[in-house]
């Protein structure tokens, strides 16, 4: 599910598409208006100060990590009435910062058929207003594409090596992360990893939901992650439940956890392993209806 963001401010004056992408975010933002992308050209800085955190420096893991994670603990212990393990305050912390992170990916991919290179150090992240500040210098695209012929175009031979560049992007961004929130989570390398998988999957099933294309969307996660691809230990995990009348849901099981049931014992995910399936028909059909 989208993570926990506050009411989107005013939107800010129109910024000038820059990148092969730019229409990707658009569209993104128009579908999901809590979060807006600003990108910004190679030679001007990303914001910093004033509410931006770097992506670089939760990566480090140092104070700005801290201050990111103190947001996460003290949302729950308003919202809840009970304070949060520090351990499942730094997963949630994650999943804050991951699940949007993963869309400046996965949404040119799944719109544009062009994929974004974003290493930490091109992203900046305004969690209290719902913005992130990027700079897109390279990406991958199919033949045909008339953006191949722009700079920091690379070309690549069809659909598969395509998804190939999406989980090698999804993975380059993420992996300095993971090592930075990995030691606040108290989780193995793979069980990271396995949060990793599902940001990335849950994130675009949502806005493909949003874009009237949940359908595609789920065909192309489970093109992309079709099972265990180094360094993703699982894959999208989709599968399909009978609702009322014949109805047919869609469902999947996660393939890491978020401890949620540790602030809510009452309370589970719909996509939770442990969430039972008459659960999550009930739980589906009544948001549908």
């Amino acid at each position: 599910m989208p993570p926990v963001l506050p009411a989107p401010a005013p939107p800010a004056p129109a910024t000038p598409l820059r990148s092969p992408v730019a229409h990707a975010y658009a569209r993104l933002t128009a579908a999901y208006p809590g979060l807006r992308i600003h990108e910004h050209a190679a030679r001007d800085p990303l914001p910093g100060g004033a509410g931006w955190v770097g992506a670089h420096e939760l990566a480090a893991g140092g104070a700005a990590l801290d201050s990111h994670l103190a947001w996460d603990a003290a949302q729950v212990a308003r919202d809840h009435g009970r304070p949060a393990r520090p351990d499942v305050a730094a997963g949630f912390g994650l999943h804050r910062y991951a699940w949007p992170a993963c869309l400046l990916i996965t949404v040119p991919w799944f719109l544009e058929r062009r994929v974004p290179r974003l290493p930490v150090d091109r992203v900046a992240f305004h969690r209290t207003e719902g913005r992130m500040a990027v700079h897109v210098e390279e990406f991958a695209c199919l033949p045909g594409d008339p953006a191949a012929a722009l700079p920091g175009a690379r070309t690549v031979a069809d659909e598969e090596e395509l998804r190939e560049e999406v989980r090698a992007a999804v993975a380059e961004h993420l992996g300095p992360l993971l090592e930075g929130f990995g030691p606040r989570m108290r989780r193995g390398p793979r069980a990271l990893w396995a949060t990793a998988t599902d940001e990335a999957t849950e994130g675009l099933w949502y806005l493909g939901s949003l874009l009237g294309e949940e359908r595609r969307a789920v065909r192309e996660l489970e093109l992309l992650l079709p099972g265990a691809l180094a360094p993703f230990p699982g894959g999208a995990r989709f599968r399909t439940l009978a609702g009322p009348g014949g109805r047919e849901l869609t469902t999947r099981d996660r393939a890491g956890c978020c401890f949620f049931y540790t602030v809510r014992p009452e309370d589970t995910c719909t996509t939770c392993p442990r969430t039972r399936d008459t659960e999550r028909v009930a739980r589906l059909t009544a948001a549908a209806g």
